[in-house]
């Protein structure tokens, strides 16, 4: 058989007669089954159906449908044929910022949403997306880290499943890390090994659901050497981003750093992109920018300050647009929720995200769940002699005794006693409030222990004279203090 001056054998010939006459098939019973939900649709409706008969997301939905067709189909001897994709993910952030809560733990380490490492995020986006070769770059005070990463996340099989932290190796000189681009620089033995078709590099640090297959058809689509993943935000929050100024064909024509007059998208001059630090590589792209950058002593070996903007220069990156992206299960409230919490105000702000009654970001959908051992065997949490939380999250193993929660992020092992009061607070581990004590908008890191009877949060005064408290006023206190 000959297709577009293409010889093909008949065995071939037949595999994909099989697999055109599937994805009809599966295509057909999914727009007769949208055919018969548009007799029910009301005007309202109408509006976010993902159809090309409605308004609203353009198709999307069918077009993931004929992709993931094609994934399952695309066969060879019974052997499912993807791309061959290593996940590296940038975890060595020393978290200035977010300090206290990184004085003694690598930024990605630091507990969130009661049950959860800020690392548990990216991790689940990935393995989520069915990406099961990850490697986990880390440096500073990393123990923590590799500690929960050995704990929680371990893959096994016979077909080279891994997640594995990989520290600092010195291999190309004594020196540490001096910069992003320079730990996968010093990482590459990781790269030569797999000898992956694609490299997913995102960071570990922000707080979201995302499918990072879809970025990575888009990449293959595209042909582009570097895809960079954009947020739209208002063009007046933007100047606190590296932003990226893209075509209508989403090739990138310039990356800025923070830019007072940050250029907008081209269908909307209201909104601009900014950068989240999630990049898809062609391999060999990457390989070859990372060497070129390593000769140039001006450089200082960034992913976003160096590396996308030589690769911008050379007309090979598009930026992939995060509001295209579909996750399972999410909502209208939470679609295209991401948070950078590299400070302590977005941090305490992010888990205010999780307690309302239609959360902005709904760590309850089960279709794409963030995964975590960080609980172990613990029990339910307990309230007794009259405890009561409102409006908050308490994680298992947790007793409030005779105590009042209130808009607060509550974390396992965590024990309030008689006539105490925690208010829009947030309670790493093991903390514990003592006897009538008064804890109100701050954020108690691991063990803590707040003696009876002790104000925090009231008096900014003298909370500034005794913890760190942020610009927006939180009051952050260390990890195994005794207040």
């Amino acid at each position: 058989m000959h297709v577009n001056g293409l010889e093909f054998s008949h065995e071939t010939s037949q595999l994909c007669d099989v697999y055109a006459s599937a994805t009809v098939d599966l295509w057909g019973i999914f727009l007769g089954q949208h055919r018969d939900s548009h007799k029910t649709h009301s005007s309202a409706r109408a509006q976010t159906c993902p159809c090309n008969q409605c308004r609203g997301r353009s198709g999307r939905a069918a077009r993931k449908v004929v992709r993931r067709t094609s994934l399952i189909l695309t066969t060879v001897g019974g052997v499912k044929t993807t791309p061959n994709v290593l996940s590296i993910v940038l975890a060595g952030g020393e978290g200035k910022r977010l300090y206290p809560f990184t004085a003694d733990r690598a930024k990605p380490a630091v507990p969130f949403g009661g049950n959860y490492r800020l690392i548990d995020f990216v991790l689940s986006n990935l393995v989520n997306a069915g990406y099961h070769k990850i490697c986990v770059l880390t440096q500073y005070k990393s123990h923590s880290l590799d500690r929960h990463i050995s704990q929680s996340w371990q893959l096994s099989g016979l077909t080279g499943q891994y997640i594995t932290p990989v520290p600092a190796q010195q291999r190309l000189g004594r020196r540490w890390f001096t910069g992003s681009a320079d730990a996968i620089l010093q990482s590459l033995n990781l790269v030569y090994d797999e000898q992956p078709e694609y490299i997913i590099v995102f960071g570990a640090d922000h707080v979201y659901r995302m499918d990072p297959e879809q970025m990575v058809e888009a990449h293959i689509a595209s042909g582009a050497g570097v895809t960079v993943a954009g947020l739209r935000v208002p063009r007046e929050e933007a100047t606190a981003f590296g932003v990226i100024q893209a075509g209508e064909d989403n090739r990138i024509e310039q990356f800025l750093e923070k830019p007072a007059d940050p250029p907008s998208v081209p269908d909307d001059e209201n909104v601009a992109f900014a950068s989240m630090g999630n990049y898809v590589f062609t391999a060999q792209t990457l390989i070859d920018a990372l060497k070129e950058d390593s000769e140039n002593e001006s450089s200082n070996h960034d992913m976003g300050g160096d590396i996308i903007p030589m690769l911008v220069d050379r007309g090979e990156a598009y930026v992939y647009d995060f509001s295209d992206n579909y996750v399972p299960g999410e909502t209208e409230r939470d679609k295209g929720y991401w948070r950078d919490v590299g400070t302590v105000d977005a941090f305490y702000e992010a888990h205010m995200d999780l307690i309302s009654v239609h959360p902005v970001f709904n760590l309850y959908n089960l279709k794409w769940p963030i995964h975590t051992a960080e609980t172990g065997n613990l029990p339910p949490a307990k309230f007794v002699k009259g405890g009561i939380a409102q409006s908050s999250m308490v994680a298992a193993g947790s007793i409030i005794s005779a105590g009042t929660v209130r808009n607060s992020v509550i974390s396992e092992n965590v024990i309030v006693e008689d006539s105490a009061t925690v208010e829009g607070c947030v309670l790493m581990p093991g903390v514990r409030v003592g006897k009538g004590a008064v804890v109100r908008h701050a954020i108690i890191d691991k063990n803590v222990q707040i003696t009876d009877g002790q104000i925090v949060g009231v008096d900014r005064q003298l909370d500034e004279q005794r913890f760190t408290v942020s610009q927006g006023g939180v009051v952050c206190v260390g990890k195994n203090e005794v207040v």
